[in-house]
């Protein structure tokens, strides 16, 4: 199944190849665009020297690490915080997965165990751990009993709202689309009060 995440064949490549990709690009994938977060695990394997292995990354020295994202260009918007971030989902990878990513998602007994483990990971608030629940469903095929009620509105079928809706690149416009206007709503919304504010007093 062809991945349109990045734009560049290889970097969707790794991602529907290694599940550390994947993991690593969804960690990343807040205040930078969408191409970025998920095309920075290719380059942060050519940057450590053609290899992405959890059991390295965990042990790396820091500042080794926050150089290779710091690197131009930088792997996302604040390097040094995403790189500690990274650092501390390999540990978690390692210590409580045996070093596979992919077991987080393929050994969970049902989609309320496998929000419960993507919410403990560093980074991942509610909404993250909904839609890549919902990504591994609809992307990778990871359905445990359950799991399209535990990722909420993100895992209904038909839907083009978030990263797991995007199998081409119509598909990538029209979730752009619901995140403008998401975005402008929210805009909208948060200058109400103030304009009505504005309005009782001049009363």
């Amino acid at each position: 199944m062809a991945w349109y995440l990045t734009g560049d064949e290889t970097a969707d490549a790794l991602l529907a190849d290694d599940p550390l990709a994947l993991l690593i690009g969804m960690v990343l994938d807040q205040q930078v665009p969408m191409e970025r977060a998920f095309s920075a695990p290719r380059d942060l394997r050519e940057r450590l020297g053609g290899r992405l292995d959890v059991t390295e990354i965990a042990g790396l020295d820091h500042d080794r690490l926050v150089a290779a994202f710091s690197e131009r260009p930088a792997l996302h918007r604040f390097p040094a915080a995403m790189a500690e971030r990274v650092q501390a989902v390999a540990n978690i990878v390692v210590d409580e997965y045996g070093g596979d990513a992919g077991a987080i998602w393929n050994t969970a007994a049902d989609g309320k165990e496998l929000m419960k483990r993507l919410r403990a990971l560093p980074g991942f608030g509610e909404q993250k751990a909904k839609i890549f629940l919902a990504l591994l469903g609809k992307r990778l095929g990871v359905r445990p009993a359950g799991w399209e009620e535990a990722a909420g509105p993100f895992g209904k079928a038909g839907s083009f709202v978030s990263v797991a809706d995007i199998d081409s690149p119509e598909a990538m416009e029209r979730v752009r689309d619901h995140k403008r206007e998401m975005k402008a709503a929210a805009k909208s919304a948060a200058n109400l009060p103030a304009k009505a504010g504005a309005g009782r007093a001049k009363k």
